[in-house]
């Protein structure tokens, strides 16, 4: 609340000052009758329970992430954060969508919440062998990878004996 009331300090001969807890609450304070007709995004979790991307599942309900079956211990904001980047279509998740969707408030301008998270996530993810990614898309956002798949033993050229 602080950062709200210092802004609120600086703008206080500017004018009219509005503060919402996020997008969503300013939008229908400002177009009432759209935000009346549009219906709320649907979540891919909450449409098709557990998230699953290769070896990746991502069950939000059960609180579980599991690589090839194994869990990895993860904080709620860092299932949700890895549960976005790996729903369907893969892409390139935009600061401003991932603050829509991962916290459910406006993105501000400050990454630096999403890039501490992502940090964490990124650490966790990378005590799973071959696990997943997450990508930099550098001024625009993050998407999940996957690393290539070791070749298998013995599947290099014969030897010249």
């Amino acid at each position: 609340m602080a950062l709200r009331e210092r802004v609120v300090r600086r703008l206080d001969d500017c004018g009219t000052v509005v503060l919402c807890a996020d997008l969503a609450e300013l939008r229908a304070m400002l177009f009432p009758a759209e935000a009346a007709r549009v219906p709320t995004e649907v979540t891919p979790k909450a449409a098709n329970g557990p998230v699953k991307l290769g070896d990746l599942t991502v069950d939000a309900a059960g609180h579980l992430v599991t690589w090839r079956g194994e869990p990895l211990a993860l904080t709620r904001l860092e299932r949700d954060l890895l549960g976005r980047l790996a729903s369907p279509p893969i892409m390139v998740w935009t600061y401003e969508r991932l603050f829509d969707t991962v916290w459910g408030g406006a993105y501000l301008g400050d990454t630096s919440i999403l890039h501490s998270a992502v940090k964490r996530l990124r650490r966790k993810l990378r005590a799973a062998e071959d696990g997943p990614v997450v990508e930099t898309v550098r001024g625009v956002g993050y998407r999940l990878r996957f690393r290539p798949a070791p070749p298998a033993q013995g599947a290099g050229p014969a030897a010249i004996a």
